[in-house]
């Protein structure tokens, strides 16, 4: 009997050892049904490739400006804050009146720039700074709608002002572009297929329809074409030419080819 049973147990972890070795092998074989990561990584690569012609168009309208950007103000200078800014507000309650008498709006006319300034200079003997006054800026944004006016403007301005007037900046824009703009974008269009019809044929396919469309396109906004200028009262009054204004436009597109 003591023998049957040490017979038993031999036999029982003989079959217990057989499994385990069966289960091993089952899983270090490779199963054909799984894709390999290598697969994977090449099936996806494949796939995210891009197809079709790829090309940039651009379009250019020009236009006359209907607007000026017109940056003034004044400046003055005391040896008392109050004295400064007491200047400044007669001078520049001059340049206000000279925008509004001539037909400038006053929801066109934005204050940009507000400075009191301590002037100092060092003084290598106390080696301090001394206070040799006070200077006080002021400056506004105007949006001249009248073209033909703005020299007038400014010969008004700089003789309301006297000699604190100054003027930073002149430019000119179009207040509404939507619709220049608009054309710009169909050139620009028309452009990209002029080009990817050309590339299609030098390749011998045939262009299909736009897969992908971008624009990239940006406003311009007004560029200065004065600055830093000191108006003195009684000067004659300056020549203004607004010349024209370009509204770029540029797409990205993508067509499929067969």
């Amino acid at each position: 009997m003591r023998r049957s049973r040490w017979l038993l147990l031999a036999v029982a972890a003989l079959a217990v050892l057989a499994l385990g070795s069966l289960a091993a092998c089952s899983t270090n074989t490779p199963n054909n049904n799984v894709p390999a990561a290598n697969n994977t990584i090449e099936s996806l690569s494949l796939s995210n490739q891009q197809t079709g012609i790829w090309v940039s168009g651009q379009g250019k309208v020009s236009a006359a400006p209907d607007v000026c950007i017109l940056q003034l103000g004044v400046q003055a200078q005391a040896s008392t804050v109050s004295a400064a800014q007491a200047q400044a507000t007669q001078a520049m309650n001059g340049v206000m009146n000279a925008l509004t008498t001539n037909g400038v709006a006053k929801k066109d006319i934005q204050t940009t720039q507000f400075n009191i300034t301590r002037l100092t200079r060092y003084d290598d003997k106390t080696q301090q700074q001394v206070t040799l006054g006070y200077q006080v800026t002021n400056i506004v944004r105007a949006k001249i709608r009248t073209l033909d006016k703005v020299g007038t403007i400014i010969d008004a301005a700089a003789a309301a002002g006297g000699d604190a007037t100054q003027v930073n900046s002149i430019a000119f824009t179009i207040d509404d572009p939507t619709a220049l703009m608009a054309q710009a974008r169909d050139k620009a269009m028309a452009d990209a297929k002029a080009k990817a019809e050309q590339m299609a044929k030098a390749g011998g396919v045939t262009l299909g329809r736009p897969t992908y469309i971008s624009e990239s396109s940006y406003l311009p906004g007004p560029v200065p074409i004065r600055g830093g200028l000191d108006m003195a009262a009684g000067a004659a009054e300056p020549p203004i030419s607004p010349g024209e204004t370009a509204l770029p436009a540029t797409v990205s597109v993508a067509y499929a080819i067969h």
